[in-house]
């Protein structure tokens, strides 16, 4: 009994070892890589004679450039091996091994003996082009998330260590490389856009390192940028992004093998810890080496990002039998973690309208292996699911999370058939108001899902909620604004056939009786022109073409010498008409 902790069974140490041992069993894919060459050109961008220094060190071993910001000072340089130039680095694209430059002021130096450099003309917008870049500018990092993007060295230029550091190990960075392709992408199932309208955009929001760009109705994933954080792929709604070490379905899959397992030796209240490689496993051997390690009950689970974790890992846990779960990131975080708060703050509402009372789920930010210790140790013992699920995990990552919610619903607490989520959440229904809705169906050749349907028989809008990943392009999509989303999770929407929204009856073609359009439409068109509209003042027959299919309307136009233009002349109208018009509407009072 320390720091407030609960007694733990010693039957869980060995349910525990057991527990481990079996997910370390389950097979894990190969990774992809992705192949990077470096020719060993590297700029040194600095202010002063630092970088002229680190560009000597760097001169015997890679192609050197050295660019002086305009507002640098360099005393009297003598003859060099390797261009110094002056400039101001306005935009940095690319990756190492390929990035490229522009630069504003650029200009060459004329050499003096009278102390300084001189410069020639300048211009801007020079273009330049390199393997690696060593900025000791002290100013503001080139990328975001600088610390992420391989090849680009920044440190602090009066820190002379850290700048020896960075030149010894910006000479190493020359020839073949390989780094895993984090994340693999299906185009065909991204929800970014659909005729230039832009929808689910998650992913571009939350990448730190710049690696997504959009690319017509998808997105673009730059695996030579992306650093492996995974949130992309986390909360991805339709399974376009899925991180490729360790799947989601192969994720589950050890999370199943080491519950069962823990259940099945008489292990209880087992709580499991996501933590990364290379920050959390050297913590947890700090923690049982100096301290006294891990509780009984808590379950450690490596991955390579704790960012990766997705709603499926958190979903399929408590399903298993976890009766809390816990993220284990660093103190000083290398980049964002917004994607994994949001999953967090969407899988609570959830566990708490199923009967999952209590903390359930937390972040624990520390580099301190005693305070991750203790703030383990607190955690409260709380019940697991009654009846832990046993499914098996198939499909990708939307598969994965639909059987995983289902099968958390049957081993709830409290179950209720729906959940309301908050917004953003990549689950819901549409709400559409049928009394405006014209039935255009714009909505349905918007939705990238195949949740808003048609009737080929019969002007029908229907509706499947489990296929819907909430992206809004059918709401924006809509000329009539009548739609809107409804974040919810419907745990009976899994076998409930497509709803109908709306459905009317079909207008006739009064020449062949084909169907080609929506009774109601068709009318208040009609009564919108007829002896209303100077096209459709001269006879019926013109009002009559609205009421035929194409076919027949053109074979009408051409047989029946229809002039299009055969119409009066539009009565001419002048400002006293426009003048008696405002005052008949001004007697008339105010529309209502």
């Amino acid at each position: 009994m320390q720091d407030g902790s609960q007694a733990i069974p010693e039957g869980d140490v060995g349910a525990g070892m057991l527990a481990l041992r079996a997910a370390a069993a389950v097979p894990t894919p190969d990774v992809p890589f992705v192949r990077v060459e470096s020719s060993g050109t590297i700029l040194v961008y600095g202010r002063d004679e630092i970088a002229i220094e680190a560009g000597q060190m760097l001169e015997q071993h890679l192609d050197v450039t050295v660019l002086i910001l305009p507002s640098g000072l360099v005393a009297g340089l003598g003859a060099t091996d390797f261009p110094v130039v002056k400039g101001k680095i306005a935009v940095a694209g690319g990756h190492f091994g390929a990035f490229a430059l522009v630069i504003d002021d650029f200009a060459s130096p004329e050499p003096t003996l009278r102390g300084g450099l001189r410069y020639g003309p300048s211009r801007n917008g020079a273009q330049s082009r390199c393997d690696i870049i060593l900025d000791l500018s002290g100013g503001s990092p080139l990328f975001s998330a600088a610390d992420l993007r391989d090849g680009y060295l920044r440190v602090d230029p009066g820190n002379r260590s850290a700048v020896l550091e960075a030149v010894l190990k910006a000479r190493d960075l020359t020839g073949a490389f390989e780094k895993p392709r984090y994340v693999g992408f299906d185009a065909s199932l991204c929800a970014h856009s659909r005729s230039n309208i832009v929808g689910c955009s998650r992913c571009l929001d939350l990448c730190p390192a710049g690696a997504i760009q959009p690319a017509g109705d998808h997105v673009a994933i730059d695996p030579n940028i992306c650093a492996g954080c995974g949130q992309c792929a986390a909360v991805c709604p339709t399974g376009a992004a899925s991180y490729a070490m360790l799947p989601p379905d192969v994720l589950v899959r050890k999370l199943r093998t080491m519950l069962l397992t823990y259940h099945a030796a008489g292990g209880r209240h087992p709580v499991v810890l996501f933590h990364d490689e290379a920050h959390g496993s050297p913590m947890l051997d700090a923690l049982a080496q100096f301290g006294d390690g891990l509780p009984a009950h808590v379950l450690p689970f490596a991955v390579n990002e704790t960012t990766q974790v997705g709603l499926e890992g958190i979903v399929a846990g408590f399903a298993y039998g976890a009766s809390a779960i816990r993220f284990l990131l660093r103190g000083r975080l290398r980049h964002d973690v917004a994607g994994l708060r949001q999953t967090v703050a969407l899988a609570e509402p959830i566990l708490q309208g199923l009967g999952f009372a209590g903390p359930r789920l937390a972040m624990l930010e520390t580099d301190d292996p005693d305070v991750a210790g203790v703030a383990l140790r607190k955690i409260p013992c709380m019940p697991s699911a009654p009846r832990p699920a046993s499914f098996r995990p198939t499909g990708g990552k939307r598969e994965v999370l639909r059987f995983a919610l289902r099968e958390l619903h049957r081993a709830a607490h409290e179950p209720v058939d729906i959940v309301a989520l908050p917004k953003g959440a990549p689950f819901g229904a549409v709400e559409v108001d049928t009394r405006n809705c014209t039935l255009c169906l714009s909505c349905v050749s918007a939705c990238p899902t195949d949740a808003l349907r048609d009737d080929p028989e019969r002007p029908m809008l229907r509706f499947v909620e489990d296929a819907c990943v909430q992206c809004g392009l059918c709401q924006v999509t809509c000329p009539e604004q009548v739609i809107t989303l409804k974040p919810q999770i419907d745990f009976g929407a899994a076998t409930a056939p497509a709803r109908v929204l709306k459905q009317e009856e079909p207008f006739c073609c009064i020449q062949c009786g084909k169907p080609f359009g929506v009774k109601s439409t068709i009318d208040r068109v009609v009564a919108k022109l007829e002896g209303r509209h100077w096209m459709y003042t001269a006879s019926s027959r013109r009002t009559d073409l609205i009421k035929m299919c194409e076919d027949c309307r053109v074979a009408v136009v051409s047989e029946g010498h229809f002039d299009p233009y055969g119409a009066p002349d539009r009565a001419l109208r002048t400002t006293d008409d426009y003048l008696q018009e405002g005052d008949l509407a001004g007697k008339r009072g105010p529309r209502p």
